[in-house]
């Protein structure tokens, strides 16, 4: 991020006053920031970054900015980690944005997990008592994960239980098979626009992206082609059933095109399956991994996002070498994941709760998302939903020309709203500006409230 000469002033300001108070001090709001020093969210947002790159102060999300300690004690000299480090493969700004959750205070359209009251809290209660109670919650549980879990999630794939490995969330799983499939310094194609934590994840793994555009059927086959004889890469990351953030679903026609490219490339296609069990109209279309009997698809599942962000359990699917390999691969990050949360995972997708759960979620997102569209319809007359998704929890929200998605975000971050700047789903350079707004985590008037002030910055 550069930083311009009144952010500039602004920090050196900032750090005369963070040096008078004392460590772990709070700061005041970016919104009482910009009241005081006249100026704009995003010139504070800055100010504030470059000094926690100083390790002046430290910004800790949905909580505020606090004085970091080595303010009492004099200046560490930590130059010597910068040349030990090296060059930082994950992008700081993209990561922190990806984890924003606000204050209490902020009315939430960017969390992408589910509000309190859609999460099947009661039952997750009664089996976490339950489950606690036994033995096996406090034992190793095998390093691939519990048999009957992996029988569950198998069953949804109509995959084989030996190509099942259980996981501790969706993040990990994509972190880990990009990681364990390709070599750093090869590339992963993604499409785009798309999931911000995928960039991340491939930025872990050391590997290059190229991007390749998407509409309303999913990624475009031959852009696909073009970029997959032109990188050679071996790897590509796709959200086939309800895409963050645009909702696309990827077209029949296109599916077979996907897996015959795969095919001709000799390339593993990493099927982000994450909003699976969120559909609001009609049935999700089945896995990818259902139409490849060649082990080309890797396929992910979550609960995480489902269930309850606190339920850090997923599942990999993987064929043939590639399999053996990840399952390997596993016991070095560690031993399994704990088996409280497996045997709470396993209670609950094997119980009539799971169906009367998803039958509950699925009337209140889709009551969610109808009140969204029709508040940035009535709010934001400028502004075009490019697709209501059948599915998801995602509004992608195109802005009108001229508008400046980066200096909205930050505005309605200080008049107490968080959005989702577009610029953070691509890769590249954003085609236009773009907002995403989620419906997911905010009560229906907290959503009312929410666009209007949003569509009163524009």
């Amino acid at each position: 991020m550069s930083i311009s000469n009144r952010s500039e002033e602004i920090a050196g300001m900032l750090k005369q006053q963070a040096a008078l108070m004392r460590a772990g001090d709070k700061l005041p709001s970016v919104r009482e920031l910009s009241k005081t020093y006249g100026a704009s969210p995003v010139t504070i947002t800055q100010a504030i970054t470059a000094l926690s790159a100083l390790g002046v102060v430290r910004a800790e999300p949905g909580r505020g900015t606090f004085v970091s300690g080595n303010n009492t004690a004099g200046e560490s000299d930590y130059a010597w980690q910068s040349t030990a480090l090296g060059r930082s493969r994950v992008d700081a700004g993209r990561a922190g944005r990806l984890n924003a959750q606000g204050s209490a205070d902020h009315v939430q359209l960017s969390w992408g997990y589910l509000a309190p009251e859609l999460q099947p809290f009661d039952e997750l209660r009664t089996l976490g008592a339950r489950c606690a109670k036994s033995h096996r919650a406090w034992t190793m549980a095998p390093p691939m994960g519990l048999p009957d879990l992996r029988r569950v999630f198998a069953a949804e794939l109509g995959a084989d239980v030996a190509d099942m490995l259980i996981m501790p969330g969706g993040q990990q799983s994509l972190v880990f098979a990009m990681r364990t499939l390709a070599d750093p310094g090869t590339t992963l194609i993604t499409e785009s626009p798309s999931y911000p934590g995928a960039t991340i994840a491939a930025q872990a793994a050391g590997l290059n992206l190229a991007a390749v555009p998407s509409d309303a059927n999913g990624i475009r086959t031959d852009h696909l082609a073009e970029t997959l004889e032109r990188t050679r890469a071996k790897l590509i990351y796709l959200q086939p059933c309800y895409a963050n953030p645009t909702g696309a679903v990827l077209s029949p026609e296109r599916r077979v095109e996907v897996l015959a490219l795969a095919k001709q490339y000799g390339a593993f296609i990493i099927e982000d399956d994450w909003a699976r069990n969120l559909a609001l109209e009609g049935t999700a279309p089945p896995p990818l991994f259902t139409q490849d009997p060649d082990g080309h698809v890797v396929s992910i599942a979550t609960l995480s996002k489902p269930a309850a962000p606190g339920l850090r359990v997923g599942a990999i699917a993987a064929r043939g070498p590639a399999g053996e390999r990840l399952r390997t691969a596993r016991i070095a990050d560690d031993m399994c994941v704990p088996p409280l949360a497996q045997e709470i995972a396993l209670g609950l997708l094997s119980s009539g709760a799971w169906p009367r759960h998803l039958k509950r979620l699925r009337a209140g997102l889709l009551e969610r998302r109808d009140a969204m569209v029709a508040e940035v319809h009535a709010s934001m007359p400028g502004a075009r939903i490019t697709n209501i998704p059948t599915g998801g929890i995602h509004l992608w929200v195109r802005l009108p020309e001229g508008s400046d998605s980066l200096v909205l975000t930050a505005a309605a971050h200080a008049a107490g709203v968080m959005i989702g700047d577009g610029r953070q789903f691509y890769v590249d350079e954003p085609t236009a500006p773009h907002i995403r707004l989620s419906f997911s985590a905010a009560s229906i008037a907290q959503i009312g409230v929410g666009v209007r002030r949003v569509a009163s910055l524009l």
